[in-house]
Order: C-alpha cells, then structure tokens, then sequence
C-alpha cells in the first residue's frame, strides 16, 4: 500500500477518535474555545506563557473551562475561589495526580509527587511520620535551619561585599538542611557532588518550563526519539538518581535496625520488614524516587523563594528597612531568630507571605485527577479526565492583597 494513503488512513483515524471523544465529553466538561482535530488548543495557546494565556481565557470563559492538550481535555481553574474549591473542599474526590510525561518517564509512577492510589498513600504516609520523628515542624529542625542560616551568612560575608551571583548559596543552605534528614550530612558549599547536584537542580527548573517540555508533555509520542531538552532533564535526573543510590549503599552497609539516623535508614528498616511481602510498596526503586521527591520538593522551592526575595527587598528599599528595624528590635544582633519571634514581627511576617505570594512560584500547579465521576458546580467530571489546577489570581485581588499585607 502507497505510504500516502497509509498516512491519510492514520489520519483519518485520529481525527475520527478525536471527534467522538469530544462528543462524548460534551455536556459533561466545561466550556472552553473549540479545539482544532490532532492538535486542540494548543496553536491557541502561548506556550512561552501559558500562565499569561490562561488569564485571558478566564476572561471569555469564566474561572473554570476546558482546554485540549493535543487530545487531551484538560480542566482548567483559574482563580483562589475555584482553586480552593477542588484542593481544599473536594481534596478526596481530587486528590488524584494528572500525568505529566516528562516526569513520569523517569518515576514510572513512584514516589509522592508523581503517584498515586495505594503506592502514594503507603509512601505519603510512611513519609509524613518519618518527616516527623526526624523533627519537623518541631524545635530540632529549628535548630537545623539556625546552623544552616549562620553558615550562609558567613559564605555572604566572605564576598566582602563585591557583586555577587548568590544563586548556588541561596540553593546550598535548603539542600543542606534537607541533606541533615535525608542522609544525616552536611557538605561545604565548595563540595563539587552538593554543586553538581544543586546545577541538575536549577537546569531541570529551567527547562521544565520552556516551550518545548510544555510541547513534550502534550505529545510525548511523538516527540520522545526527537532530539530536545527533555533528554537533558532525563540525563541530569538519572545523574541525580545516581548520586542518591550510592548514598543509599553506604547507608545500607551501616544500618543498625535499632537505630535508625535519617530518612534513608527508616525506608530500609521497613523494606527489611516487609521483604517476605510481594505487593509491598516498601522497594529500592520507590525508596531512590521518593528521596528525589522529598529533595527535589525541598530544595529547589525554598531556594527559589529565597533568590526571589532578595530581588523584591532590593526593589522596595522601603520595605526592607521597616524589615531590618523589625528584626533589629524583636531579635538584636546577637543572637538568631526563631520561630518564637514570629508573633512579635507582624510585619516582617507579612512581608514573607507577600513574597510568596506575589512571586507567583508555580503558577501551573501539579495536575490533579478526580479519582471518581465528581460533579464539580454545574459540571461533570469523569474520573479519566486531567484537572490542572492554574494557581493565579487576577491583577486586581493580588493588589489588594498587597494593600492589606503592608
């Protein structure tokens, strides 16, 4: 048979599938602009800043609409009340995670982040108490954080001042802190492994917003034997894999079952218990991918956070004054701040949600899946269906915001 006609017998196949998917879901789903066959919504789309694009799809189709990612519907909320509504209100219905492609080639479905049914209740769960008897949210991890803080300030000081990039500093304090839980260590910040590890870090957050992974994750397909950036963020994850499983070795050669020193130690400790269970989600492989979770969850958020902080402080010198006054009267000089302080530093306490806020640090967030036929205001949706949740406000509530906040 000519190739030609092959082609257009495929073709045909896809636009009719594509059809009778989306007469199926009408109805069902929420309105959203027409998708074109194949393709969807996304020549509709600028995938440059699809953040910018939602925003003014929300003002034709209101806080919740549909949207075709290739020939994937995808609900879309844009707004805290509708973002609220699905994580918060029906956090059971929705708690299910979306695929995302570029991710899920390397976690096959494993570990917190990426998970889900039994595999992420057993690892968030078991998770969550270790988290916990390792101290946080407790004064030990406070602790932690002040030596943490102290040894920044003094790779600060070392630059006498001169212009400086504080990129890698502002990423090795967090990693720091989540490296004393994880692997009970704590590397100088001229350590080439905490260097190398905190540049897969910063590339992958790069990348993973870029046009080409938003297209990636839409048709991965088709796009996967392409050459791109998607194999970047493979190669430095696989790196990063790498680097977790030989400190899990070390750990196993000196694990004392009695005595467990960090995360790593905990997860072993449960494997060796459940080793007799075959459906047990206690494995090496879920172990290497929920110490990337937990890392990469920890390190690169906080960092980011900081990074930007610094910039805004610098912008509004105004600010930053009535924040060092603060600080100089509530705390000194002579000692470090603690959680204790909190209540005496209203303002400074503002200043940090409204960096958070306003940063807007992960304006699409994770994607969320109903785990069964959920009826969501006046609409229905399936359990096959993707919910991406688009976590920004309006211009003018994050304004007001602002107003209230300072």
């Amino acid at each position: 048979m000519d190739l030609s006609v092959v082609l257009v017998i495929c073709l045909s196949i896809l636009i009719f599938l594509f059809l009778w998917n989306q007469r199926h879901a009408k109805g069902k789903l929420p309105p959203g602009p027409t998708p074109l066959p194949i393709v969807g919504n996304i020549l509709q789309i600028n995938i440059k800043n699809i953040s910018k694009s939602i925003s003014k799809l929300a003002e034709d189709y209101g806080p919740v609409f549909t949207l075709y990612f290739g020939m994937k519907p995808t609900v879309v909320l844009h707004g805290y009340e509708a973002v609220k509504q699905v994580l918060i209100d029906q956090s059971e219905e929705f708690s299910g995670r979306g695929s995302l492609p570029v991710a899920d080639n390397i976690n096959q479905g494993l570990g917190i982040v990426f998970s889900n049914g039994e595999i992420w209740k057993q690892t968030r769960r078991f998770s969550l108490m270790v988290l916990r008897n390792m101290g946080m949210g407790k004064r030990t991890i406070e602790h932690r954080i002040q030596e943490e803080a102290l040894c920044l300030v003094e790779a600060l000081k070392k630059t006498n001042g001169s212009p400086c990039d504080p990129t890698l500093l502002l990423s090795c304090a967090p990693c720091n802190v989540i490296c004393s839980i994880i692997f009970r260590n704590h590397f100088e910040y001229s350590d080439e492994r905490l260097l190398t590890l905190i540049k897969y870090f910063n590339e992958n957050s790069r990348l993973v917003s870029t046009p080409w992974i938003e297209l990636y994750n839409t048709f991965p397909s088709l796009l996967h034997y392409f050459p791109g950036s998607h194999n970047t963020i493979f190669k430095n994850m696989t790196e990063q894999r790498k680097f977790i499983l030989e400190e899990i070795k070390k750990h196993q050669e000196s694990l004392d079952l009695n005595n467990p020193q960090d995360f790593i130690d905990y997860f072993l400790i449960k494997m060796e218990k459940e080793k007799h269970n075959k459906h047990s989600e206690f494995t090496m492989d879920n172990l290497i991918t929920t110490v990337w979770d937990v890392f990469s969850a920890g390190t690169e958020t906080t960092s980011l956070t900081l990074r930007y902080g610094l910039l805004l402080l610098l912008k509004h010198p105004e600010v930053t004054a009535k924040v060092q006054e603060e600080i100089d009267r509530v705390v000194g000089r002579n000692r470090s701040p603690c959680m204790q302080d909190k209540s005496c530093m209203p303002y400074t306490d503002a200043v940090l949600h409204e960096i958070q806020r306003y940063i807007d640090l992960v304006p699409s967030s994770m994607p969320q899946a109903a785990t069964q036929d959920v009826k969501f205001r006046e609409y229905l949706i399936p359990k096959v269906r993707g919910i991406s949740s688009i976590l920004k406000t309006l211009e003018s509530e994050s304004r007001s915001v602002m107003s209230d906040s300072l």
